[in-house]
């Protein structure tokens, strides 16, 4: 992964919640859709959190599901520090520091894989070689959600996303400071079109890879591991 892009999220760590929701038109429907496909028949499933960041989606899903065994991986250690307090005394909890595009997780395995806002900044090439290495990783029956930007099919829609997403960010009441920075941050997004992610996780083994939810240009999709026969 990009180290411009460890350091963009090192410099906000202790900001970056409480700008999120600004920054996000959809907040709720988003980071909502996502967490609703956090399922799994597991009493006590193996969760892992790809960019975790300050560990707010692995908050969303502890909530949802108090027995689950969570581990968090970023690149950004202050992003993870705010993680680390929020998490603190939590046995059921690992956090590690490493950029997950290259970390081997084998031999463990997970019931449910999330990401939210993360995968976009890999290469097409990078975000491929992730997929199969998440299928791979989830145990049979498991689930992989992410939550994250997409490119438009054409420049005209890209185009249209982004005035359509700065004007919402100037009108949520944000600073300016803020709005620059989060503008600054996605100068070097790469995001891939949604057909292409689709296809990319059928081709890794996923059944069942779908768009379940997309406003402008944030969606979240899901997959499914077959359960072992």
């Amino acid at each position: 992964m990009n180290p411009n892009v460890k350091k963009q999220f090192d410099a906000v760590a202790t900001q970056y919640e409480e700008q999120r929701r600004g920054l996000i038109p959809c907040f709720d429907d988003f980071y909502g859709m996502a967490l609703s496909l956090a399922e799994s028949g597991e009493r006590s499933p193996r969760v892992l959190d790809l960019g975790a960041g300050t560990g707010l989606m692995a908050a969303m899903v502890r909530s949802k599901l108090p027995a689950a065994r969570m581990t968090l991986i970023d690149m950004s250690e202050s992003m993870l520090d705010v993680a680390r307090e929020r998490f603190s005394g939590d046995p059921h909890v690992e956090i590690i520091v490493a950029d997950y595009s290259d970390y081997a997780f084998a031999p463990e395995s997970f019931d449910i894989i999330v990401s939210s806002l993360s995968i976009h900044h890999l290469t097409h090439a990078s975000k491929q070689e992730l997929f199969k290495k998440l299928y791979r990783a989830l145990s049979p029956g498991g689930v992989f959600v992410n939550a994250d930007q997409v490119a438009g099919h054409t420049p005209a829609s890209d185009a249209y996303y982004r005035r359509r997403w700065l004007a919402e960010i100037a009108a949520s009441g944000l600073s300016q400071s803020a709005i620059d920075a989060s503008v600054e941050r996605r100068s070097v997004d790469i995001n891939a079109k949604l057909d292409d992610q689709l296809a990319w996780m059928t081709e890794a083994g996923f059944q069942d890879a779908d768009c379940m939810y997309k406003y402008l240009d944030f969606a979240v999709f899901f997959g499914a591991k077959p359960a072992a026969s």
